[in-house]
């Protein structure tokens, strides 16, 4: 289970939001974002530099700044440096957490390169990750101390989820240990992005809360989309060996939700499912049990419960482009898979 999203971006922006001004304003503020990012890593000895800058110049979704900018659209600084800032500090926080999820994992690779852990090793991964939280508290801290204040929550609740996950359930309803990890892991940087975007906008309090709300609910749509590819697309679709977290000993949603039913799939794949899966054999035997379960169904059905969270926060605000365009990025989530 990552913690990223998976909606296709670049890191100029080039997404269409349904709405050409609307498109020119992101691209705009994402372009303003790229070079801010970079300035602000360049700030390290040089020996620092190549390590802090890695998985950046490996590329990315850059889905947190333009979320960020998005939301800063229902105010009237929409798009402002201290927006572009914000942006920029939630990308770089965004970043550390690779860093130090690919050391935790012991991931190989991460954007299509070497994770920093492979090329170097786990004590300069983990360094790395943590300039760049220094990074990025440097820029909130030219914010103010609104922002430092909600980025202590936030970097609370990453470790938080980090530590739920490694230590696990321990007795706690599986289900709702994944909801937990998986809101604290992925769901509250996005918040963060809505709450972020609008308040540096100065939108209102209502419109502030709204979008943070809508960004916590796309941040599990996002991750459950995730987790149901994973195991239910074909490599093609979605450019993933199938079931990468079964080999990994990670069981999301639909599989917690398949390992509960009574019957014989049940019973098969409780057998199956004690630990990761390291035979290719297994692993079918798993996707077929799983195929044959309504993990998928039930998983959906939390996804469409989440869309229908986020689309009553976006009643909540005008009827504009920019709302309309985070419709359009939550559906497309869903469309996703079905």
């Amino acid at each position: 289970m990552t913690n990223g999203t998976t909606y296709q971006s670049t890191p100029a922006g080039n997404v269409d939001l349904g709405d050409a001004e609307l498109n020119e304003r992101i691209a705009t503020g994402m372009a303003e974002v790229e070079v801010l990012l970079r300035e602000e890593l360049a700030k390290s000895e040089d020996f620092l530099v190549d390590k802090v800058m890695h998985l950046m110049e490996a590329g990315g979704k850059r889905f947190r700044p333009m979320m960020t900018l998005l939301a800063s659209q229902f105010g009237p600084g929409a798009g402002s440096s201290e927006v572009v800032k914000a942006a920029a500090v939630l990308e770089t926080v965004h970043l550390a957490t690779l860093y130090h999820d690919d050391v935790m994992d012991e991931a190989e690779l991460r954007r299509g390169v070497d994770s920093a852990n492979a090329r170097w090793d786990n004590a300069v991964a983990i360094l790395a990750g943590d300039i760049l939280f220094a990074h990025a508290s440097r820029m909130m801290s030219e914010l103010d101390t609104h922002t430092v204040g909600h980025f202590a929550q936030t970097f609370q609740d990453l470790v938080t989820g980090q530590m739920r996950e490694t230590i696990g359930a321990e007795g706690r309803d599986p289900v709702e240990h994944y909801m937990d990890v998986i809101h604290e892991k992925t769901g509250v940087l996005i918040a963060s992005a809505g709450h972020l975007g609008a308040y540096h906008s100065h939108a209102s309090e209502e419109h502030i809360e709204a979008l943070s709300r809508i960004g916590g609910a796309i941040g599990m749509i996002f991750q459950i989309v995730d987790d149901i590819i994973d195991i239910f697309s074909a490599p093609e679709q979605s450019g993933k060996t199938p079931g990468t977290d079964l080999r990994e000993g990670v069981f999301t949603l639909p599989v917690l939700y398949a390992l509960q039913e009574d019957g014989e799939v049940g019973e098969q794949l409780r057998a199956l499912l004690t630990g990761p899966l390291t035979e290719d054999d297994d692993v079918e035997r798993a996707l077929d049990l799983l195929g044959r379960s309504q993990g998928r169904q039930r998983a959906l059905a939390d996804v469409h419960r989440y869309l229908v969270e986020a689309e009553s926060q976006m009643d909540r605000l005008p009827d504009s482009a920019a709302t309309n365009a985070l419709r359009m990025l939550a559906n497309y989530t869903i469309q996703r898979v079905g």
